[in-house]
C-alpha cells in the first residue's frame, strides 16, 4: 500500500444558497461541511521539514466559505461540494483528491444527517 497524507477539516458550518430551502425561502441554509485532502506524500517528514512541505488546513476551510461566490444559487448540495473540490484542486497540484460531506442542517426533524458526500480524484 502506497503512503498517503490526508489533511481534514470537519464540523464547519456555513450558509449557502442551495437546494429547494433556498429557492422557497430566498435564505441560506445551513450546512455542515466535512473536506478531507489527499496530497501527495513526502518521502518523510522530520522535525525540522519547512511549513510548505504541507498544505495549510485554512486553505481547506477557505474553499467551504469564502470561496463559495456570495449570491450563487447552487441548485443541489453536489455543486457546492463539486466547487470545493475544484477550489482545493487549482490551489495546489499536489492535492490528488477530495472529499467532500455535507449535512443539510435546515431539514433534519430528529438530528438524522441528510445529505451528500463526494470524492473527486485530479484528471490529469
Amino acid at each position: 500500500m502506497a503512503d498517503s497524507l490526508i489533511l481534514e477539516v470537519a464540523d464547519l458550518e456555513h450558509d449557502v444558497l442551495t437546494g429547494i430551502y433556498s429557492e422557497e425561502t430566498g435564505k441560506p441554509q445551513p450546512l455542515r461541511i466535512a473536506i478531507r485532502a489527499r496530497l501527495k506524500c513526502a518521502e518523510r517528514y522530520t522535525p525540522d521539514t519547512p511549513l510548505e512541505a504541507s498544505k495549510n488546513y485554512m486553505d481547506l476551510k477557505f474553499a467551504a466559505t469564502e470561496a463559495l461566490p456570495p449570491g450563487v444559487h447552487f441548485k443541489l448540495i453536489e455543486a457546492v461540494a463539486d466547487h470545493i473540490c475544484e477550489t482545493l484542486f487549482l490551489q495546489d497540484d499536489r492535492v490528488e483528491a477530495v472529499t467532500v460531506k455535507i449535512v443539510k442542517l435546515a431539514i433534519a426533524e430528529a438530528n438524522e444527517k441528510i445529505g451528500v458526500t463526494l470524492t473527486r480524484e485530479r484528471r490529469e
